[in-house]
């Protein structure tokens, strides 16, 4: 198992294929984009199964995640889904996109094995997208989503990130559409994982935000017991039926506690959280031909000494120096 000093056990393994995106989201990056990861320094798609590979057969992982940048600009995407769906025991597999490649490839993607998609969508208003996007592409992410529906990556879930003075105001309208399209939304704070380091702490929509303006329109009741255990999101039950929706709150609502990731980064990197400031290299171990033995015992090692919490509470909290589309979603 991938366990540590906390008594925390890694199942599930989020796993970014790329850090390359078609979009500029400005919580995220520049407008110019960013120096991306050079061609050999990427793992091949040999590399990225074998690893997974040794994660679900040797330690215990039963959750993969594929993940970006954009991981639907991975070439060999549907290849290595197909691949990891192969394998005994198989593990259940997702992918976190943008959704702009959805409806080209979402049959494919379900045909080779992947469950789901989570899909990226912050705004209803195509403008408004397009101001925090950098692109105009609104219509190719509501495109990619039905197509995700129609090929049965279900539950679609929706990820939505809410910024002052942009879509702030949006919440109520994206749950209505979200029950409405039947598709399960998601909203998620924004987070300290921007390129331009420009993130603050004031002033940022928070999930008392989100559930004081979602109840000036829904009534919310809190789902089952109100222990989350190790899923992200707190769920509520929107007006007594059957829809969700769920709140992310990585800074003011951590869930540290019983996280049960690890993370692999497109240049095979470990890391133990999304805000580490340390990472464990498993492609060179890979390179000079070690057995998967070993490359299972560095990655125990690198999980052992995984930290309390990700710090986001100390006021002495520093970023990580990769952001998030380096690190994976």
């Amino acid at each position: 198992m991938l366990i540590d000093t906390y008594g925390r056990v890694a199942t599930d393994l989020r796993v970014s294929l790329t850090d390359r995106c078609n979009l500029r989201c400005t919580y995220c990056m520049p407008e110019e984009g960013l120096q991306w990861l050079k061609k050999p320094d990427l793992l091949t798609d040999d590399e990225i199964v074998r690893l997974i590979r040794v994660a679900v057969t040797d330690l215990g992982i039963t959750e993969v995640r594929f993940t970006g940048g954009e991981p639907l600009l991975r070439p060999g995407l549907v290849g290595i889904v197909e691949r990891v769906a192969a394998l005994e025991p198989r593990p259940k597999m997702s992918l976190t996109t943008n959704g702009i490649g959805l409806k080209r490839t979402a049959e494919a993607l379900k045909t080779a094995g992947l469950d789901r998609v989570n899909v990226s969508l912050d705004t209803l208003r195509p403008d408004v997208f397009k101001a925090l996007t950098r692109r105009d592409r609104h219509h190719d992410v509501l495109d990619g989503l039905e197509a995700a529906r129609a090929a049965g990556l279900t539950p679609v879930k929706v990820n939505a990130v809410l910024m002052p003075g942009l879509n702030d105001d949006e919440a109520p309208d994206l749950l209505a559409w979200a029950v409405e399209n039947d598709y399960e939304l998601r909203f998620i704070e924004q987070m300290p994982l921007d390129a331009q380091h420009g993130w603050k702490r004031d002033g940022m929509i928070t999930a008392g935000d989100i559930l004081a303006s979602l109840r000036t329109r829904f009534s919310l009741t809190p789902e089952g017991d109100s222990a989350r255990g190790s899923a992200p999101a707190e769920r509520w039950v929107v007006d007594g039926g059957s829809h969700r929706v769920g709140v992310i709150a990585s800074v003011t609502r951590p869930f540290c506690r019983a996280c049960d990731r690890t993370r692999l980064t497109a240049d095979g990197q470990v890391r133990t959280c999304l805000f580490a400031t340390e990472e464990t290299d498993l492609r060179a171990a890979l390179r000079s031909d070690a057995p998967d033995e070993e490359i299972a015992r560095i990655w125990r090692l690198a999980m052992w000494g995984k930290k309390a919490g990700s710090g986001l509470d100390d006021p002495s909290f520093l970023q990580p120096e990769r952001p998030m589309s380096a690190i994976g979603g």
